[in-house]
């Protein structure tokens, strides 16, 4: 028997237990989880109340199956890399040089068509419109625009924004948990109000990135940015998942 918690029941204090392993890192991302005849055995349970768990588990995100191989623990560094990879500020810190971002504009506007398609609202709604640039030791390095439904984040300011980063502001405030991000890189030619910006020849060619961050289903916040190729790179690692291989 579980803990001898009565009133709970067995399938959930046998989840619980399963959580707790994989936030204390007894069990690891891509670990294999025991058979679920091991946990009958050891927990004195019926097949039916583990796969019950288990089941319970797959649902929350916590672990997924691979059909003829097992249940696995999920990777829990999704929200890690939302928060991070593509943080300017923690990146250049990490390469050893010092970054600055420079509020050029916050205000409030009517979202066009484009934004508004792009946030899934309707055109006309109300968005926080950021403007930013992003510099490492002193240089020009990304040019960055960010929306934000007003309806989502009422009473945020630019004093907030001087003070914290902004994601910090939209989990600590507002509460929000991202579930994912989607980002799209392209090539385009910068105009002259990029090319100014940027501290480059108008016409050159900078990278596009566009990223649209989701709590749930809901697109929360979009970002188009112009990034200067000739000053950063993006480095996406890839794995091969053993269960792909020939």
């Amino acid at each position: 028997m579980l803990l001898g918690k009565e009133r709970i029941p067995l399938y959930y204090q046998l989840a619980e237990i399963i959580i707790g392993e994989i936030e204390s890192k007894g069990l690891h991302e891509n670990d294999r989880l025991p058979a679920e005849r091991e946990y009958c055995e050891k927990y004195k349970l019926s097949r039916s109340t583990v796969r019950q768990a288990i089941d319970y588990l797959e649902k929350k995100g916590y672990i997924y199956k691979i059909q003829g191989s097992g249940t696995f623990v999920s990777s829990q560094r999704l929200k890690q890399k939302l928060l991070k990879f593509y943080s300017f500020t923690e990146e250049m810190k990490k390469q050893g040089k010092v970054p600055e971002s420079k509020i050029l504009s916050f205000k409030e506007v009517e979202a066009s068509e484009k934004i508004s398609k792009e946030l899934n609202i309707e055109k006309g709604d109300k968005v926080f419109e950021l403007i930013r640039l992003r510099l490492a030791d002193g240089e020009e390095i990304m040019y960055e625009k960010t929306y934000l439904p007003v309806k989502k984040f009422p009473n945020l300011s630019k004093k907030d924004l001087l003070i914290s980063p902004l994601y910090d502001i939209l989990q600590s405030r507002y509460k929000m948990i991202f579930t994912k991000a989607i980002e799209r890189f392209s090539l385009e030619i910068s105009d002259k109000k990029v090319a100014d910006v940027l501290s480059i020849v108008e016409g050159t060619p900078v990278i596009k990135l566009q990223r649209w961050t989701y709590t749930g289903i809901e697109i929360i916040e979009y970002t188009i940015s112009s990034v200067r190729g000739d000053r950063f790179e993006f480095e996406v690692e890839l794995e091969e998942e053993q269960n792909n291989r020939l």
